[in-house]
């Protein structure tokens, strides 16, 4: 089955939409984020950890979301580490290289 409507936006081209809810599905090793204005993306465990430099045996024991803009969601690490996920980082695609 192929959709035809792309949900994640180019760089710079998504719109804001307060963060709902997130948690991790250790099942999927991947984090499910749901957006208010209803879009649910389930993002993989490994591109969280590779942009925020998590250490490869960490394991995710707090998930919580901003509670003043609801921007962003933190994740607590059992090795002390945190990462911080943004919205944008979830709902657009990162920018592509520059040709040289």
């Amino acid at each position: 089955m192929k959709i035809a409507v792309q949900l994640k936006k180019p760089f710079g081209k998504g719109s804001f939409s307060r963060v709902k809810h997130a948690r991790y599905l250790g099942w999927e090793d991947a984090f499910e984020i749901e957006f208010e204005d209803g879009l649910c993306f389930l993002e993989p465990h490994a591109t969280i950890r590779k942009a925020n430099r998590i250490a490869a045996k960490a394991t995710p024991v707090q998930v919580e979301v901003d509670d003043d803009l609801h921007s962003h969601f933190i994740i607590h690490y059992d090795n002390g580490q945190t990462a911080e996920v943004s919205w944008a980082f979830i709902r657009e695609l990162p920018p592509k290289p520059a040709k040289k």
